[in-house]
């Protein structure tokens, strides 16, 4: 089965309770329910869809963005579905090309496997790179930062990323903060998946107002009452901290790997 923009909402409106997305856009129903046009003013955010991305990634912000009644496109490469980590594929709306020049907000998901295949793809690096210089946001979540770097859109910046590969972003220019959400003039960046809500929220503060931002998180019920305090490094402990770093070192190695040759390509010291 493969997704594509309209079924990831119609999940996304299950998963948040389909009486409170009713709720939150009876004002722009008619009277025989019909969602009327989105508005000209809507938000224009351009979401990368990549094989072996994170899906929470993407529809934790992408569930925010569409009760803000944003235009959002699914970006990818290809039509050709995108395969997630819970083996549901999600297809794009647009490719690189079918973008509009200028767009409100370029996002890209994070999954570390994808992000390191991105991160060696050409025509990904210069999509972002150009969509990138004009959009008015540039924002990640998880290991996407690692991805924006490469495309040379964070030197000089203060950006997050997953815990597991937040030190590599100095390497891309960067520099290394440890939050959930960082902001740094026109740049956001978000920690792991989780923070993907975090961030929907912060950037729909920004994109509209704080008091839109509020309405959606009553709606989505978002107030976080993890049943262990074991969230980050800091909270686990060094020893499980180490258990899980002993489990990874492949990936970590091919992580430092893309990063070195992103870095060699931008021309950043070693």
């Amino acid at each position: 089965m493969t997704l594509d923009r309209r079924q990831i909402l119609a999940l996304a409106a299950l998963a948040g309770g389909a009486g409170a997305f009713e709720t939150a856009s009876a004002e722009a129903h008619d009277a025989q329910g019909r969602m009327p046009p989105l508005p000209e003013d809507a938000p224009k955010i351009a979401m990368l869809v990549h094989p072996r991305m994170i899906a929470l990634d993407l529809i934790n912000p992408m569930t925010v963005f569409n009760i803000l009644r944003s235009n959002i496109m699914l970006v990818g490469k290809t039509m050709e579905p995108a395969a997630t980590d819970v083996r549901i594929p999600i297809g794009a709306t647009h490719t690189f090309d079918q973008v509009p020049r200028e767009v409100d907000v370029l996002f890209v998901p994070g999954g570390i496997m994808g992000t390191i295949a991105a991160m060696d793809d050409p025509e990904t690096l210069t999509f972002l790179s150009d969509c990138g210089r004009r959009a008015k946001w540039v924002t990640s979540v998880c290991t996407g930062s690692l991805l924006l770097g490469a495309a040379g859109l964070l030197q000089g910046y203060r950006a997050a990323s997953h815990w597991t590969v937040s030190d590599l972003l100095p390497k891309l220019g960067a520099t290394k903060v440890d939050e959930r959400v960082v902001i740094d003039r026109n740049r956001m960046t978000g920690g792991g998946a989780t923070a993907g809500l975090d961030f929907g929220l912060t950037l729909a503060a920004k994109l509209v107002d704080e008091e839109a931002a509020r309405r959606i998180q009553l709606i989505l019920e978002y107030a976080p009452e993890p049943p262990f305090a074991n969230g980050t490094p800091a909270q686990a402990g060094p020893e499980r901290v180490a258990t899980m770093r002993a489990g990874r070192p492949w990936m970590d190695a091919q992580a430092l790997k893309a990063v070195e040759a992103a870095a060699e390509r931008l021309g950043l010291p070693a």
